[in-house]
C-alpha cells in the first residue's frame, strides 16, 4: 500500500507545472488585451488633441465676431449732428483678439432685404483666418451674417454713462453729502 500512495505522489508531481502551449497561449492572450489597450490610449489621446484644437478654433472665432461686431460699422456724425452707424470697412490682417499668432480678414456684403431708409441692415461677412505652421501659411475661410447696429460697447456706455453725469468716487467730500 505504501508503494501506490508513494506512485501518486510521484504523478502528482509531473503533473503540477504548465506545458510550454499553456504558456505560450498566456502569453499570447496578454499581447493581445495589451495591443488592445495601447491602442485604446493612443486614440483617446488624438481625440483629446482634436477636441482642443477645435476648441481653440471655437475661441479664435467668437473673438474675431465679437472685435468685428464692435469695429466693422464705424460711428459717424451725420449733417444733424446725430451719431449713425456708417457703412462697414473692410478689414486686412487685423491679430485676432487675445491670440496673436493668427490674422484675420473680413469684408461685409448687404443681404437682400426689405431695405430700411438707412439702408440695409444685414450683412454677410466674409471672413479669412491665416496662422503659420512650421513655415507654411495657412487658412481657413468662413461666414456670418452681422446685424449693422450701434456697437454692443457703445450702447452700454449711453444708456449708464450720461452726459454730465460724474460718480460718486470721483466727488469731493463736500459734494457727496449734498
Amino acid at each position: 500500500m505504501r508503494s501506490l500512495h508513494g506512485n501518486r505522489a510521484v504523478r502528482r508531481q509531473a503533473r503540477s507545472g504548465f506545458t510550454l502551449v499553456e504558456v505560450v497561449m498566456a502569453m499570447f492572450i496578454l499581447l493581445i488585451g495589451m495591443t488592445s489597450i495601447l491602442g485604446l490610449l493612443s486614440f483617446g489621446a488624438a481625440m483629446s488633441r482634436t477636441a482642443a484644437l477645435r476648441s481653440g478654433s471655437a475661441f479664435a472665432i467668437e473673438a474675431i465676431v465679437a472685435d468685428l461686431e464692435e469695429t466693422l460699422f464705424p460711428l459717424e456724425e451725420n449733417e444733424d449732428g446725430l451719431t449713425v452707424v456708417g457703412d462697414p470697412v473692410d478689414v486686412l490682417d487685423r491679430p485676432v483678439p487675445g491670440r496673436p499668432a493668427l490674422t484675420y480678414s473680413a469684408r461685409a456684403y448687404p443681404e437682400p432685404s426689405d431695405e430700411l431708409p438707412g439702408g440695409p441692415v444685414l450683412y454677410r461677412v466674409d471672413i479669412e483666418i491665416r496662422w503659420s505652421t512650421e513655415g507654411t501659411t495657412r487658412s481657413r475661410k468662413f461666414q456670418t451674417l452681422l446685424l449693422r447696429e450701434v456697437p454692443f460697447g457703445e450702447r452700454l456706455r449711453r444708456q449708464f454713462v450720461l452726459p454730465g453725469y460724474e460718480p460718486a468716487s470721483a466727488k469731493g467730500p463736500a459734494e457727496r453729502t449734498r
